[in-house]
């Protein structure tokens, strides 16, 4: 097949290309699902011939085009808080159920050759996708793809698309609000580790930048920086946070499994929480409330569940928001004093 690597699968995306049609065309003259003219049906079955192009699933896939199956994908990076990733997945899973769907969990990260595998394959209805970066290699073809999909968090640009996911920026800004409403003026987020970042993952960026611009906003110095994986990192990275910047009085923390290290480290340091240094993070609420802390929670269940429902409402061709984004809310608890308490 010319122009194609030896054994890579045809898509229908493929076909479109070769027809000179919309990937929706290629669907519905293979499904029937709609009435296409006579000539535009023959160049699109010429194409799947040349191509080659064989749907994986049977005839009643085909035919119906509903395998009441969707895809979560969800591949396993380095950085990723595998506990708070997986709330989403059994939010999603669960809302499936009631949509009499089930779930086909993705893990491996084979960015958009995975997108043409699942797509190839006609096993599933739509995909939902997740840790989602800010220019995500998988954009471009999600838009030329017949398969309807939704994304837990969104790129620079969502144009094309259906994305939900918490307000990281505001997310930010919040607590920065806070803190700064306290009285503190030098605050420091301790942020995802460094490869998050280095991938250009949206949550974190936003976050950052959000914490950045309130600072600026309300006259207060911001120190951002990444926070390493495992409690001998962060306490070496907390160490020398401090040691540079010892008038730092308010932490954010938006790294789930630094929460527990960076508590245990500050007595050890000589700050108390929070009578020296007031602590708020950016997590699930139940990792928060464990250790009473401030937090701004990330609502890992409403956003998978409205994820599912807009993806529902896509494969019914049902108008849907290109970005819906949660406004984040602060629950203050213990870990947060005015400053100089």
């Amino acid at each position: 097949m010319s122009g194609r690597a030896a054994g890579e699968q045809v898509t229908i995306a493929d076909v479109a290309r070769h027809a000179g049609v919309a990937a929706s065309t290629v669907s519905y003259v293979l499904s029937g699902k709609r009435t296409i003219s006579a000539g535009t049906r023959d160049r699109v079955l010429a194409s799947v011939r040349a191509l080659g192009y064989h749907p994986n699933a049977g005839a009643r896939a085909l035919a119906s085009r509903k395998a009441n199956v969707i895809a979560l994908v969800l591949p396993l990076r380095t950085g990723m808080q595998v506990p708070v990733v997986m709330q989403f997945a059994t939010a999603v899973v669960t809302t499936a159920r009631g949509y009499d769907h089930d779930v086909l969990l993705v893990t491996s990260d084979e960015g958009p050759a995975g997108l043409r595998r699942i797509a190839g394959s006609a096993l599933v209805d739509g995909v939902l996708l997740m840790d989602v970066e800010l220019e995500d290699s998988r954009v471009p073809l999600l838009r030329d793809l017949a398969l309807p999909s939704v994304l837990i968090g969104h790129p620079t640009d969502p144009t094309g698309l259906a994305c939900v996911d918490l307000d990281f920026h505001r997310a930010g800004e919040v607590c920065v609000e806070h803190l700064a409403g306290a009285g503190h003026r030098r605050i420091a987020l301790l942020g995802a580790p460094g490869a998050v970042y280095a991938r250009g993952t949206g949550f974190a960026h936003r976050t950052r930048a959000g914490v950045v611009a309130a600072a600026a906003r309300l006259g207060v110095e911001a120190v951002t920086l990444p926070v390493e994986e495992g409690p001998a990192a962060v306490r070496r990275d907390l160490a020398e946070l401090l040691e540079r910047h010892p008038d730092v009085s308010a932490l954010v923390v938006q790294n789930e499994s630094a929460v527990a290290p960076v508590l245990a480290t500050l007595p050890l340091l000589g700050r108390r929480v929070p009578q020296d240094v007031s602590v708020v993070a950016i997590c699930p609420d139940q990792f928060a409330e464990q250790s009473g802390l401030t937090c701004v929670p990330v609502p890992a269940e409403e956003v998978g569940r409205q994820a599912v429902t807009l993806l529902m409402r896509r494969l019914r061709e049902e108008p849907v928001p290109r970005v819906t984004l949660l406004e984040p809310r602060l629950t203050v608890r213990d870990s947060t004093a005015p400053a100089g308490r």
